[in-house]
């Protein structure tokens, strides 16, 4: 009986002695941490390792660091030097060459004194475009104050027959045909009995001289048949007549009679429209917009002023833009050539030291220092 309670005490100790047994692993756990930090020897290349892999990171952020210094140290480098950079900034200045025009442009422009130019808005004023538009017309009359028509007469009856012979060809092979024919036909009457034929082969180096024959004929009849052989002074009267229209009557009303009118012929009207004065291609429509810009007063050496620079400075195909007296003014500058020793090189009468087109012009046109045109056939 004494020996039970030993085999049930033995087991107790048992496993009290067990007890700590089990749990001096969860109490050793630390002790694993400590022997981490106590024994660097056996964990160094654990510890190396990390740092191998850090020391590529390390070259990574050298890598892109070297990347920023060199597009500084190229931009840097390309400033002195005048490298890419510096020719692409270079030549920016010749795409903005359009927006730069003489201050003051003539005949013999130098190209110190520049101005940019006045480039009117899209949605441009009516006032900015009145002050515009007679501005223009003041710097053109300082330029040609002797302007005045380019056709030779010596009466309206010369001036409406060479206005009707000057459609689709020049006013100097017009000057240089009509001498012939007024020396044969001095009046409407002479004109209107003359032979068909005889008048055709006279007119034939004008071109489409069978039509002008029967216009210039026809008027004649008309002239002495209706107005006593005189030519009339009034629009609604000459319009009337075979080949006048407009234009014609215009030109016969303001050089023959002295009543402004507008002549819109194919110079005026590429002008208006390049200088933005405005949009029409109609003639009586650009007729009726370009003189509301004006005094009535004016028309006529307006048509003069402005026909007179399109023959000679403002070209059709290659305006003389470096040579041009208006380009400060002009929203079309840069179109044609702007270097001024070009440019003067493209100016075409007088002013290139060309004859004009008239056999016998002005005196005012003499002396400006302009010559008369030769007579046809004289080279």
């Amino acid at each position: 009986m004494e020996k039970k309670p030993t085999a049930r005490v033995s087991r107790a100790a048992s496993e009290e002695k067990s007890a700590p047994e089990r749990k001096a692993p969860t109490k050793k756990a630390p002790a694993k941490k400590a022997s981490v930090e106590k024994a660097p020897g056996k964990k160094a290349p654990a510890k190396k390792a990390p740092t191998k892999k850090a020391t590529p990171r390390k070259t990574a952020v050298k890598k892109t660091t070297p990347r920023k210094t060199t597009a500084k140290t190229t931009a840097a480098a390309s400033a002195p030097a005048g490298g890419k950079a510096a020719a692409l900034v270079k030549k920016a200045p010749p795409a903005k060459k359009p927006l730069i025009a003489p201050k003051k442009a003539t005949a013999a422009v130098k190209a110190a004194a520049v101005k940019t130019v006045v480039q009117p808005a899209k949605e441009e004023s009516r006032t900015a475009l009145v002050r515009r538009a007679r501005r223009t017309n003041r710097e053109l009359a300082e330029v040609f104050p002797y302007a005045h028509p380019e056709l030779d007469f010596e009466n309206p009856f010369q001036l409406v027959v060479a206005t009707v012979l000057s459609a689709q060809t020049t006013d100097l092979r017009v000057n240089q045909t009509t001498p012939a024919l007024f020396a044969k036909y001095p009046t409407p009457e002479d004109l209107a009995a003359a032979n068909p034929e005889e008048v055709e082969e006279i007119l034939r180096p004008c071109g489409f001289f069978r039509a002008k024959t029967r216009s210039v004929m026809g008027l004649s009849r008309v002239l002495v048949e209706d107005f006593g052989g005189e030519v009339p002074g009034r629009l609604e009267d000459l319009v009337k007549l075979p080949g006048v229209g407009r234009k014609t009557a215009f030109v016969v009303l303001g050089n023959a009679f002295g009543r402004p009118g507008i002549t819109i012929d194919t110079h005026f009207q590429r002008l208006v429209r390049r200088w933005r004065w405005t949009g029409e291609t109609d003639p009586d429509k650009i007729e009726a917009a370009v003189g509301a810009l004006f005094p009535k007063s004016d028309w006529t050496d307006l048509s003069h002023h402005v026909i007179w620079h399109g023959r000679r400075i403002c070209h059709a195909r290659k305006p003389a833009c470096g040579a041009c007296p208006i380009a400060p003014l002009c929203p079309a500058y840069g179109e044609g050539e702007t270097d001024p020793e070009k440019a003067k090189k493209l100016l075409k009468y007088e002013k290139g030291g060309l004859p004009g087109q008239r056999l016998k012009p002005p005196q005012a046109y003499l002396d400006a220092g302009g010559r008369p045109a030769p007579p046809l056939g004289a080279g």
